[in-house]
């Protein structure tokens, strides 16, 4: 996994309009296999209110670079120090249409167990995906459903009461191709 998160090529994406973001794509070994650490928003949230999300967010003006964002915004949101984290790469851009972000995905290892602190105001829930769910073509699949109140047409996975859709979907996705180009679920 590390071999080919670290040797991919990226596709960058910037514009004029687009607003710069950060997410970390968290793995843990939990229950002896590699999981994804997935938030849900709270109601209280200005956008993507009670969807499942990566930890991150837009970039400030004082944070050097976007893995500084991700690791500021993963940080806030579940309380994994920066410095607990091993990045191994970043996987390519991807846009919201509908709010004008471009996000930039860093993967990284995070220690487990560990002493997640939830964001009482941003988020819900921190919970786990494993990895080999999201590999099955079976349980993470191209769909078109109606999710709330959006028509979607993409990438969907429902995981213990959780959906995960969206630009969450199409991110994981992506990890989840590379990963299975290369068969290499193993760290």
């Amino acid at each position: 996994m590390r071999a080919v998160i670290g040797s991919h090529e990226k596709q960058r994406i910037r514009g004029r309009y687009l607003i710069l973001s950060a997410v970390l794509i968290p793995l843990v070994c939990k229950n002896d296999e590699l999981q994804v650490l997935l938030t849900e928003r709270t109601m209280g949230v200005g956008l993507h209110k009670g969807e499942v999300c990566l930890p991150g967010g837009a970039m400030h003006d004082d944070d050097e670079s976007l893995l500084v964002t991700a690791l500021r915004e993963v940080w806030e949101e579940t309380g994994i120090r920066p410095e607990d984290v091993e990045i191994i790469g970043e996987i390519d851009d991807n846009v919201v249409q509908s709010t004008g972000y471009v996000i930039t995905p860093f993967v990284g290892f995070v220690p487990y167990p560990y002493p997640f602190v939830a964001s009482a105001s941003e988020i819900n829930d921190i919970f786990f995906v494993p990895l080999r769910v999201l590999m099955d073509p079976r349980e993470f699949r191209h769909q078109e459903r109606v999710i709330g109140q959006y028509y979607y047409s993409g990438p969907v996975c429902d995981y213990n009461g959780h959906v995960i859709w969206g630009a969450t979907g199409r991110i994981l996705k992506q990890l989840v191709a590379l990963l299975s180009s290369q068969d290499s679920v193993t760290s």
